[in-house]
């Protein structure tokens, strides 16, 4: 019997059910160890039920991809799918980014969040080795975000007072959580401008467990916090602030040179924070506390001495060379941030509501953990520290293996190959050991001599000799 031809438009839904079933990255071979893959699996009814070309895993794995791309612009996602239909001789979509923009809307914040909790739990099992008696450190810190100037955007986030209308971004504040052995996020909250660092991390207190070590610096120096992360089991190291240092004739025992045991006395009044009179009155008068003057012998750095306090209060089981070396690792959350901010471009989303500003932010995070996942196993396998392997180059490596995990025909003999051999790539790029070494703040290119904006574009007006202003680089 003659088999009838198919028809045009069932050979295009046969060819576009085809391209719904190969992911948009086919990186997500390298991350299914680190995803749960069944929170991406399709829904029968609700959002993202019906098939179609950006399905709800296909829409992940494009977001996750995006993320990573140099340009991060939507149209760098429609563009992969165009070469990835070319490739396979199939016809090329439209170049309207308006399906994979509607598509990231249905994704659900709920699907993201398990995500990203579940690569925050992995963060406990990858550690590679301890850093202060095989208990887990967990170093926060705060830094700011900008996002798109759009109105909901400035509800949600106001620029700065000092600036005027028009002429600012919305401003995100962020604390993060993260684990100093492995450079996992483990935790985070976003606020605005008026959030300080330190009721952003009280909403974190879940994220430590009893047994932990907090790391802070002086902006988290709190004695209501440094008391109930006592209470929780967990100890903390931060710099003294805003307290003058206990001299060693009124400290209640002197454990060492520039160590000692000091009473720290409860302050006379509340500060203004998010917790009630009720929880201030059950804090106690006063903690027995170690006060550790470190003194920093390499040149050229900010500060030459400061004052650590610690509830580490056993000298000889935490001597206190130990606990100073591990306040000066506390510079790793800095590169932390500047690994998500920097090399990830996340300094400045792109997003033009909270909702998916949101989205941005968490997807971001995920991207950064698997990452450090992938690191962290990559250290493992070559016997190498966690340090010595650079994010930089772990994200080159991802960017340009890409393209060829996204061949049209690839087994899964050959991913497992390409995989194996991205690992070891991954653990050949090392950083130089330069311990000590100096990194000021400084800009060395200059900016264009181009005018600060300080009135709304509309009603900008241009200075006719532009040679002859000279732009500010505060």
């Amino acid at each position: 019997m003659r088999r009838r031809p198919r028809s045009a438009s069932r050979i295009l839904a046969e060819q576009r059910s085809e391209l719904r079933q190969k992911t948009l990255s086919e990186l997500g071979q390298c991350f299914r160890q680190f995803i749960p893959t069944q929170v991406l699996e399709q829904s029968d009814s609700g959002l993202s039920s019906r098939r179609r070309l950006f399905t709800k895993e296909n829409t992940f794995w494009a977001f996750f991809s995006q993320v990573l791309e140099a340009d991060r612009g939507c149209r760098e996602v429609v563009r992969k799918l165009q070469a990835l239909c070319a490739s396979q001789s199939k016809p090329l979509p439209s170049s309207s980014t308006a399906a994979y923009c509607q598509a990231r809307a249905r994704l659900d914040a709920t699907s993201l969040e398990h995500i990203f909790a579940h690569t925050a739990k992995l963060g406990r099992t990858d550690s590679p080795g301890d850093k202060l008696n095989g208990r887990r450190v967990v170093v926060v810190d705060g830094t700011g975000l900008s996002l798109p100037d759009t109105a909901a955007n400035q509800r949600a986030w106001p620029q700065r007072a000092n600036q005027k209308p028009g002429c600012g971004f919305p401003q995100a504040a962020l604390c993060a959580c993260f684990c100093l052995a492995s450079g996992t996020l483990l935790s985070y909250r976003v606020g605005n401008k008026k959030s300080a660092e330190l009721p952003l991390l009280r909403e974190q207190w879940d994220t430590f467990e009893p047994g932990d070590i907090f790391l802070g610096d002086k902006g988290f120096c709190s004695y209501y916090d440094v008391w109930a992360f006592q209470e929780r089991g967990v100890d903390s190291v931060v710099t003294l602030a805003r307290r003058t240092p206990v001299a060693e004739a009124e400290s209640v025992k002197v454990l060492g040179e520039n160590d000692r045991l000091i009473r720290w006395s409860k302050p006379a009044h509340r500060q203004a924070a998010n917790y009630s009179h009720a929880q201030w009155a059950d804090s106690p008068d006063t903690l027995l506390l170690r006060q550790i003057k470190v003194t920093v012998k390499q040149p050229g750095f900010r500060a030459t001495t400061f004052h650590l306090i610690t509830t580490l209060l056993d000298a000889e089981a935490y001597p206190a060379s130990d606990i100073a070396d591990l306040y000066l690792q506390r510079w790793d959350v800095e590169l932390f941030f500047r690994d998500i901010k920097t090399t990830l471009g996340m300094d400045v989303l792109r997003c033009k509501t909270p909702a998916m500003v949101s989205k941005e932010i968490q997807m971001y995070f995920i991207a950064y953990n698997a990452i450090r996942h992938l690191m962290n196993q990559a250290a493992q396998e070559q016997n190498l520290s966690r340090r010595r392997l650079s994010f930089k180059g772990s994200v080159q490596a991802l960017r340009h293996w890409e393209t060829h995990f996204n061949q049209a025909k690839i087994n899964g003999a050959e991913q497992a190959r390409l995989l194996r051999r991205l690992i070891e790539s991954i653990a050949e790029y090392t950083t130089p050991h330069r311990p000590g070494r100096r990194e000021p703040r400084v800009r060395k290119r200059r900016p264009k001599n181009y005018q600060l904006m300080t009135a709304p574009r509309l009603e900008m007006s241009e200075i006719p000799h532009r040679s002859q202003y000279r732009a500010s680089t505060a």
